[in-house]
């Protein structure tokens, strides 16, 4: 018999009764995460969410929320945060991996980077765990000019950025979900590592200027140097922390070696991925950025 009120006991219940794979979405208030429990939630699939407000709370940073989450899953979206170049990332991601293996996790997808040193470590950390794995490496998220990072910036007309000359094709957080919602759906894709960008390279100057016709709106684009970069994050109160992570990403990531579109999305999905251009017009459809 289940006490009532025993979210963990009563879901694992439902879950074997239905004879449903369950599916942990850690990160399920990002970007990602939200995309991914949500399609699963569409096709019908068991979902349990993963953070820190959940019914079974998840947090990266307090390893005993790890086994209740772990209970009864099947298989996991991985988005660590707040960044697999983050130090000690690796040892958390190889650490997480064995708990998952030791309660009967059977696969996961992992979220991860494209070229960073540590995002490698971490991939390496999933593959040598002894579950079934597959990787998504994402290019920059086209999302971040509207969900958080540089919303503001858009709003206020005026994005400041360093590397604004550094070609980057930016992915669609939508093709991201899609693509691990597959992966963590159909055994085909275990040991595959999908490179996910857009389908061209485009500066942040040229994406700025897309964003501005598609909102219909003057919205400049203004070069910084990484030190202008990292004293306008202190002025903005930052944590020395995320000011380092910061300019650690846009020192690395953006440093022109991820500027050549991959084909991870077609070999995925077998079609093209969404280009910058329907990402604009479409979240400029929603309001997003328009000047209250």
């Amino acid at each position: 018999m289940v006490a009532p009120g025993c979210g963990r006991c009563t879901y694992v219940m439902t879950k074997t009764a239905a004879n449903q794979p369950l599916y942990l979405v850690t990160g399920a208030t990002g970007k990602t995460g939200s995309r991914v429990a949500a399609l699963l939630d569409a096709a019908g699939h068991a979902v349990r969410r993963g953070s820190r407000t959940a019914e079974i709370p998840f947090d990266w940073t307090d390893r005993d929320t790890w086994g209740p989450a772990l209970a009864g899953v099947d298989a996991i979206y991985l988005a660590f945060q707040p960044d697999l170049a983050v130090p000690g990332a690796p040892d958390t991601i190889r650490a997480f991996a064995a708990a998952a293996r030791a309660g009967g996790v059977g696969s996961v997808v992992l979220l991860s980077g494209r070229g960073e040193p540590e995002a490698l470590e971490c991939e390496a950390a999933v593959r040598e765990s002894g579950l079934a794995w597959t990787v998504v490496r994402c290019s920059f998220f086209a999302q971040n000019f509207s969900e958080s990072a540089f919303v503001g910036d858009v709003l206020a007309g005026v994005v400041a950025l360093p590397n604004g000359d550094v070609p980057e094709p930016f992915v669609h957080a939508d093709d991201i979900a899609e693509v691990a919602v597959a992966a963590l759906t159909d055994a085909s894709h275990a040991g595959e590592v999908y490179e996910l960008t857009g389908p061209r390279a485009l500066t942040f100057a040229e994406g700025v200027a897309e964003v501005a016709e598609a909102t219909g709106r003057e919205i400049a684009f203004v070069p910084l140097t990484r030190p202008e970069f990292v004293t306008a994050l202190g002025e903005l109160g930052l944590p020395g922390p995320e000011i380092a992570l910061l300019d650690y990403l846009f020192g690395t990531v953006l440093d022109g070696r991820n500027s050549a579109p991959a084909d991870g999305v077609q070999r995925a999905l077998g079609r093209a991925p969404r280009d910058f251009t329907q990402y604009a017009k479409e979240a400029a459809a929603t309001g997003v950025w328009t000047p209250q």
